[in-house]
C-alpha cells in the first residue's frame, strides 16, 4: 500500500472567515469545499478550493483546474435539477474575499436583483434556522 501524503497547500487550507460565516458546508468533493450562501433569495452554491494562498483559477496547477472545471459543472447541473432556474450563474470575483471561490447562483427572471448580479443588489436574506437544514440537506443528498 502507498501512503499518500497531502501536499502543503491542502495540509494549510484555511476557509477565508467571511465564507465560514456565510454559508454552511454541504459536501467535500476532490478539489472543493461545497458550500450552500445562506440567502433565502437564491439557491447558491459557493465551490472553494482546498488549497491555501490561492487568489485565481490560474494559481491551481492543471489538473486541480480540470478537476475545478468539473466540480463547477457537477455544481452546476445540481442546481439547475433540484430548482429548474431560467439561467445559472457562474463566477469568480473575490475583490471582497480575495480566496479563490466561485459562485454557482441558480437565477430566476423573477428573484429580486434579474437580470443584474446578485451582487450589492440586497443584503443577504438568511433562511430561517429550520429551512436552512432542509435545504441544505436536500442538496447535500443530491450532489452525492
Amino acid at each position: 500500500m502507498i501512503a499518500i501524503t497531502p501536499s502543503p497547500e491542502m495540509t494549510d487550507f484555511q476557509l477565508h472567515p467571511t465564507l465560514a460565516a456565510d454559508t454552511i458546508e454541504v459536501a467535500q468533493w476532490p478539489i472543493c469545499r461545497v458550500l450552500l450562501m445562506n440567502d433565502s433569495r437564491y439557491p447558491w452554491l459557493i465551490l472553494v478550493p482546498a488549497r491555501a494562498d490561492m487568489k485565481e483559477l490560474h494559481d491551481l496547477n492543471a489538473a486541480d483546474q480540470t478537476q475545478m472545471m468539473t466540480e463547477i459543472d457537477r455544481a452546476s447541473r445540481v442546481l439547475s435539477d433540484l430548482f429548474a432556474p431560467d439561467k445559472i450563474n457562474v463566477g469568480a470575483l473575490g475583490n471582497i474575499v480575495q480566496q479563490l471561490h466561485i459562485h454557482v447562483i441558480a437565477r430566476y427572471k423573477t428573484d429580486d436583483a434579474w437580470p443584474g448580479p446578485v451582487w450589492g443588489a440586497h443584503p443577504p436574506l438568511p433562511n430561517e434556522q429550520a429551512v436552512l437544514k432542509i435545504l441544505a440537506e436536500r442538496i447535500k443528498q443530491a450532489l452525492n
